[in-house]
């Protein structure tokens, strides 16, 4: 076995293959896969091996597409055939909501390029001859699915990688990672060890092991999973007769089940609601291409849905075969992928659980980020900065077991999952709840999403459509609108760059460098991108300076670990970037009377006047008792302040909010009204409006990047653009909107199409129902040439057109005098 290489990538199921097939086709010979056992040995061998495009998250649909379409590539590449089957496929609903989660599938499949189709029952019976279609109300109908040899896929895939000079080393397992000063790593495996400049963990099964050499806990489970094979049905040889062809891929969600044809019977899984986690705490290195022992009474309400109702020719069917094996999720049922946070040169490509489906893309995405600097694709949804060290080992396995269970179920646009919450709270999360607060899980954080009032129950009704908090959130809205409300603010990330005393000037220097926008002076805010070096958007910030020593950085919760990473990657001498998340909490309060009770709160010594704390100032001063941080901003487009206090005070904070306010009307309000707020502003946000697929010409956040400034990470792209020209290769391709869209009860989730007469011009990117201004808004961006703003446009919600028009200015305020009041 070699002494060096570039990249050691450790597991050979059909990630790791992958990666190393997509490595060395970008022209990274110097790649080594390292396997326990034999290619495939872990969970790939067993898996059911169905293909197809459909997935919640359009950017993973997109990677889903392109790994369907690889595997002609890599069987001609590798000369081993991966037992490709293109059936097609049909998703079937048993219900009116099934219905409109499948139209929602079909209208992003309309942007994405995917030629689905909304089909009756009998229609669907025609499709898939063993259905009861007087269980069903509907179906979706795509061409683009199939079914592949799972052992033939992951062979091809190492065959390619070598073909294209990468090596595999076998029957070896890894025994350690240990990394060097120099940041690169000794492999140690049972026939010696290796130095790589970069490790790449593909463990599978044994991921979570493989991570902990390294001492890192990755967030990932297997569970057990069931399917079984029938023996040759009379009913699919008919089929296959009277239609030519196979019986396509099935997905009974309803059911909880999935069906494929297997030689001239039929493969039916499970995902039961009562599952077994396999090997919760170590899995062993002794497992080698085992199976499990069955259990059918766990899926057997399953099967009796099946073989009585939904397909009845299944009770004339025998039994082939069963098998129950392992597989590995994460928390959300996403892969966990990219570098490290804290482990130079250590990346990760574990927790898909639809390998079959995904590892194409996950290998492409891998590999783009590692040879351009960039994955190519917006992968934020599988990235494993999503998750921090609050992913516990209890947490994951609780979290795991839900997504698992949950797996066919609708996730609705407002619904909030319940296992393993409450995870992390603040000081007030009691009050809070005894307020009437409905709470959200922002990634283990909780936060107020609305108020019930007395009375009222505080939960949600799960709905498509605007549902039972639609005219409370519009009670809070207006209150703040006319009075003056208060909201947790906790959930925002923030960020603390100081320098040392001996770098004078050092943390100014590092922030213009990082970030778009010039740095304040002190006592003021501004608003920032943050870019990558394709001069596309990786962060959107509230930057503060204090006092031009002391800088903090206000942006998106969920991204703490993502920026942290990219921050680190850029660490220089004498300045340190401290992540503060639950150190600094806070409390913003917004309305035309939020300064009459910031005055109440710091008492008649301190001048709050517009003169002294005017719009985006940023100081320190006592409120209260209470030490804090105030800011002359909110998200509400009301005059408004941000208050930031340690833990330790935010609890009496929050009473003396109450206590000086009460008499004023003031009123709690959730995220939900801010979020109303912000459309009518026309006021984008980090991880839908704003992410790494965009410019910031294209976000319509020009105006916040300085190219005045002599150099940021960025700058050259943004100019290069420009001067290439907008619709040119290399220049701005699409353009964010506002849009009025004339709904009726449901408003836009997000990736809905936006329709310019037959052509679907663009996609929604965030939206709702703008409460004050009693209007249904989207934001979506439209391709190069399709944006005219005398146009009447449609945006597709549930599967119907509803007529929608560009708004040229906010709708509320438009010149921001309230908020600068």
């Amino acid at each position: 076995m070699q002494k060096h290489a570039r990249v050691v990538v450790i597991g050979g199921g059909v990630v790791g293959t992958s990666v190393l097939y997509h490595l060395a086709k970008r022209g990274w010979k110097d790649v080594l896969l390292i396997e326990r056992k034999e290619l495939a040995a872990g969970s790939s061998w067993h898996a059911a091996g169905a293909i197809h495009t459909l997935n919640g998250d359009p950017n993973v649909a997109q990677l889903q597409k392109y790994t369907v379409n690889l595997y002609q590539e890599i069987q001609e590449v590798s000369g081993h055939d991966v037992g490709l089957h293109m059936t097609g496929g049909i998703v079937l609903a048993g219900t009116k909501e099934r219905m409109d989660w499948l139209r929602l599938a079909h209208g992003r499949g309309r942007y994405l390029g995917m030629d689905t189709e909304i089909i009756s029952p009998s229609e669907a019976k025609k499709v898939m001859p063993l259905i009861d279609e007087k269980y069903f109300v509907g179906a979706l109908y795509d061409p683009f699915e199939g079914y592949i040899a799972p052992e033939g896929v992951v062979q091809a895939y190492g065959k390619a990688a070598k073909v294209k000079g990468a090596e595999l080393s076998l029957r070896n397992r890894v025994i350690e990672t240990n990394q060097r000063s120099d940041g690169t790593w000794d492999v140690v495996t049972e026939q010696g060890t290796v130095q790589a400049e970069i490790v790449i963990n593909c463990g599978g099964l044994w991921a979570r092991e493989v991570g902990r050499m390294a001492g890192l806990e990755l967030p990932v489970l297997a569970m057990e999973h069931h399917y079984i094979i029938t023996e040759d049905m009379p009913e699919v040889i008919d089929a296959n007769k009277s239609m030519g062809k196979e019986i396509p891929v099935a997905l009974d969600c309803e059911g909880e089940m999935y069906l494929r044809q297997e030689r001239m019977g039929m493969l039916l899984g499970t995902y039961e609601p009562n599952c077994r986690p396999w090997s919760p705490k170590t899995a062993p290195w002794t497992f080698d291409r085992e199976l499990l022992p069955h259990d059918m009474d766990r899926i057997a309400p399953m099967l009796e849905v099946g073989f009585t109702q939904h397909f009845p020719a299944f009770q004339r069917a025998g039994i082939r075969t069963i098998v129950n094996g392992p597989f590995t999720f994460a928390p959300d049922g996403n892969p966990l992928v990219g570098p490290v946070r804290g482990l130079q040169n250590y990346w990760v490509a574990c927790g898909v659980m639809a390998g079959f489906c995904q590892g194409g893309g996950v290998g492409l995405a891998i590999s783009n980020w590692l040879v351009d600097g960039d994955p190519g694709y917006d992968i934020w949804g599988m990235d494993v900065a999503r998750y921090g060290d609050w992913a516990t080992l209890n947490y994951t396995n609780a979290k795991v077991r839900e997504n698992y269970a949950r797996r066919f179920r609708i996730r609705f646009p407002n619904e909030e999952l319940p296992v393993g919450r409450p995870h992390k709270t603040t000081p007030i999360y009691d009050q809070l709840k005894s307020a009437g607060a409905v709470m959200g899980d922002a990634y283990g954080l909780e936060h107020s999403l609305w108020f019930a009032p007395k009375g009222e129950k505080a939960e949600d009704v799960f709905s498509f459509r605007r549902s039972n908090d639609f005219k409370h959130v519009g009670a809070e809205c207006a209150a703040v609108r006319s009075g003056v409300g208060v909201l947790e603010i906790s959930n925002f990330a923030k960020y603390r760059v100081t320098e040392d005393k001996k770098n004078p000037g050092a943390a100014e220097a590092w922030l213009n460098h990082m970030l778009a926008n010039r740095v304040p002076k002190a006592g003021r805010m501004i608003l920032t991108p943050m870019l990558n070096e394709f001069g596309r958007i990786i962060g959107d910030f509230t930057l503060a300076n204090l006092n031009g020593r002391e800088f903090y950085i206000f942006g998106s919760g969920i991204a703490q670990q993502y920026h942290m990473r990219w921050f680190e990657h850029h660490a220089v001498p004498g300045v340190r970037v401290e992540q503060l998340d639950l150190g600094l909490q806070g409390l913003q309060i917004a309305g035309p009377k939020s300064r009459d009770l910031l005055q109440r709160l710091v008492g008649d010594e301190i001048d709050v006047s517009n003169t002294a704390l005017s719009f985006m100032s940023f100081r320190f001063m006592n409120i209260g008792h209470f030490p804090a941080l105030v800011g002359r901003v909110t998200f509400t487009g009301e005059m408004g302040f941000e208050m930031w206090v340690k833990p330790e005070y935010m609890k009496p904070l929050y009473d003396l909010v109450w206590k000086c306010g009460a008499d004023m009307g003031l009123v709690h309000f959730g995220g939900r009204a801010l979020n109303s707020m912000r459309l009518e502003k026309s006021w984008g946000i980090w991880s839908r409006d704003y992410r790494p697929i965009y410019t910031p010409d294209e976000a319509a956040l020009d105006r916040f990047v300085s190219v005045q400034k002599p150099e940021f990470i960025g700058r050259d792209a943004v100019i290069r653009a420009r001067e290439i020209g907008a619709g040119k290769a290399g220049g701005a391709k699409q353009y964010l909107q506002v849009f009025t869209v004339e709904a009726k009860d449901a408003d836009v989730i997000g990736d809905e199409p936006i329709w310019l007469g037959n052509e679907v011009v663009g996609w929604v990117t965030s939206g709702g129902y703008a409460h004050q201004v009693k209007k249904s808004v989207a934001f979506g961006y439209l391709k190069h040439g399709a944006v005219d703003v005398n146009a009447r446009y449609e945006v597709e919600i549930l599967g119907e057109k509803c007529a929608a028009k560009i708004t040229a200015e906010p709708l509320y305020d438009p010149k921001g005098e309230k908020m600068r009041g």
